[in-house]
C-alpha cells in the first residue's frame, strides 16, 4: 500500500475527490429515483474523464501554469471573468453541501448540534490545509482516500441484484423524461467538474516543485517516464470514482426497490432514513465514508478557488508555500471555506439546489473542455506534447456528450 501510494498522487487524489459527499448525494437520488438505469453512466464515463484529467494535468506538467493562468493569458477578460465566476460560485455551494453532509451525519451520530459541528469541521479542515506542509497534506488526503472503501462496505451489507446491475452497466435502458434528462446532467456534472480540472493541474505544478526542493533541481525536465507515471496516476483515479460512483446508485436503487424509500431530498432526511435501513453497523460505516470524503474533498474545493484567484490576481500560490508568503491564496481558500458554511448555517438546506448547480456545471464544463483542448493542442504552449490522436479523440467525445446532456436538459425544460 505504501509503494503504491508513493507512485500514486495528483490523479489518484483528484478521483477520489470526486465522490465528495454532495456528489453522492446526487448518484443515490439518481439510483432512489431511476434505479440502475443510470448505472452506464460510470462505466460511459470513464475514459471521458481520464482524457480530460489527463489534458489537464499534462497543461500543468509542461507548461508549470494552472489552467487559469492559462486562459488569462490566451483568452480576453471576459471569458476569463466569466469563467471564474460561475465556476467559483458552484464551488463555494459544493463546500456548503459538504460541510452540511458532514454536520448533519455528526449532529446524527452523537446528538450535538450541527451549529457546533459546521465550525468545528470547517476549522480543523483549514487548520489542516493552511498549516500542513505540501507533503504532509498530500499524505493526509491519501489516507483519507481509504473512507471510500466504507461506501461499498455500506452497499455491500444491504445487498444486490448484481447481475441485473451489472446487465444494466453494459446494456443501457432509459427512457427520455424531463426526470432522466435532468439527473443524467447532473450526474455527468458531478463526475466531470470543472474544479476537477483546475485542481489537478496545478498539483502537477506542485508535485514538480516538491521535486525540484527536494533533489535542488533548477529546472524541471518532463521526460516520457513522468509522462508515463501522469497517465498512470489519472487512470488509476478516474476508475476509483467511477467504481465507487457505480456502488453509491446500486445502493440508491436498492433503498427504493426493498425499503420503499422515494425521494432523498435531504442530509437530514438521508441520515433519517439510512440509520433504520442498515442498521448501526452499516450506518456507522456509511457515516465514516460520508466524514472522511468530507475532509479530503473540501480542501480541493476550496484549493481550487484559492488557486483560480492567485492567478487571476498574480498573487504567489501553493500549498507548499507558508501562509507569510501566500496570504492572498490562504485567504481566498478561508474565505471560501467560510461562505460555504454560511450558507449552511443560514438555514438553506442546498441539497435541490447542488442538483442544479451540478446541471450547470455540465453546462459550462462544454466551452472549458474546447479551452483545454486548444492549450493542449497548442505547440506554442506544449511543444512535443501536445495531445495524440486517442486524446483529441476522447476530448471532443467529451465535448460531444456533455454538449448533448446540457443540450437535452434545456429542451426538457421547454
Amino acid at each position: 500500500m505504501k509503494n503504491i501510494f508513493k507512485k500514486l498522487g495528483p490523479g489518484l487524489i483528484t478521483g477520489a475527490s470526486d465522490d465528495d459527499p454532495s456528489g453522492i448525494l446526487v448518484y443515490l437520488q439518481a439510483g432512489v429515483i431511476l434505479g440502475f438505469k443510470t448505472l452506464w453512466t460510470a462505466l460511459f464515463t470513464i475514459p471521458l474523464m481520464y482524457a480530460v484529467q489527463e489534458m489537464c494535468g499534462r497543461i500543468g506538467l509542461v507548461t508549470g501554469k494552472g489552467l487559469m493562468r492559462l486562459i488569462k493569458e490566451n483568452y480576453p477578460r471576459t471569458v476569463l471573468y466569466f469563467i471564474a465566476a460561475i465556476s467559483i460560485g458552484v464551488i463555494v455551494v459544493n463546500i456548503g453541501a459538504d460541510l452540511l453532509a458532514v454536520g448533519a451525519i455528526l449532529e446524527h451520530l452523537t446528538r450535538i448540534s450541527r451549529l457546533v459541528w459546521l465550525p468545528l469541521a470547517a476549522a480543523v479542515i483549514l487548520v489542516l490545509t493552511v498549516f500542513l506542509s505540501y507533503h504532509r497534506f498530500v499524505q493526509l488526503m491519501k489516507w483519507l482516500l481509504l473512507s471510500l472503501v466504507f461506501y461499498v462496505v455500506a452497499v455491500v451489507y444491504i445487498g444486490a441484484d448484481w447481475s441485473a446491475a451489472l446487465r444494466a452497466t453494459f446494456l443501457p435502458s432509459l427512457t427520455w423524461s424531463k426526470e432522466s434528462a435532468l439527473y443524467i446532467a447532473a450526474i455527468l456534472g458531478a463526475t466531470i467538474s470543472p474544479y476537477l480540472f483546475f485542481w489537478q493541474a496545478n498539483e502537477e505544478i506542485e508535485e514538480e516543485k516538491e521535486v525540484m526542493a527536494e533533489k535542488h533541481l533548477q529546472q524541471f525536465t518532463v521526460t516520457k517516464h513522468e509522462l508515463k507515471l501522469l497517465k498512470e496516476d489519472t487512470f488509476v483515479g478516474m476508475l476509483s470514482s467511477n467504481v465507487i460512483t457505480w456502488f453509491i446508485i446500486v445502493g440508491g436503487s436498492q433503498l427504493a426497490l426493498f425499503y420503499g424509500v422515494r425521494e432523498i431530498s435531504s442530509f437530514d432526511q438521508a441520515a433519517e432514513v439510512l440509520q433504520p435501513v442498515l442498521g448501526n453497523f452499516a450506518y456507522l460505516v456509511f457515516a465514516l465514508g460520508l466524514i472522511g470524503t468530507g475532509f479530503l474533498a473540501i480542501p480541493i474545493l476550496a484549493g481550487s478557488v484559492g488557486y483560480g484567484l492567485a492567478e487571476i490576481f498574480n498573487w504567489q500560490e501553493g500549498i507548499n508555500l507558508p501562509f507569510r508568503k501566500a496570504r492572498g491564496f490562504y485567504l481566498a481558500i478561508i474565505a471560501a471555506t467560510i461562505s460555504g458554511m454560511l450558507i449552511t448555517l443560514a438555514g438553506i438546506d442546498p441539497i435541490k439546489l447542488l442538483i442544479y448547480t451540478a446541471v450547470l456545471y455540465t453546462i459550462i464544463t462544454p466551452p472549458l473542455i474546447w479551452i483545454i483542448l486548444r492549450l493542449s493542442n497548442n505547440p506554442n504552449i506544449m511543444g512535443a506534447s501536445r495531445n495524440g490522436l486517442l486524446s483529441n479523440f476522447l476530448g471532443y467525445l467529451t465535448l460531444g456528450v456533455t454538449t448533448l446532456a446540457a443540450a437535452a436538459y434545456l429542451i426538457s425544460l421547454l
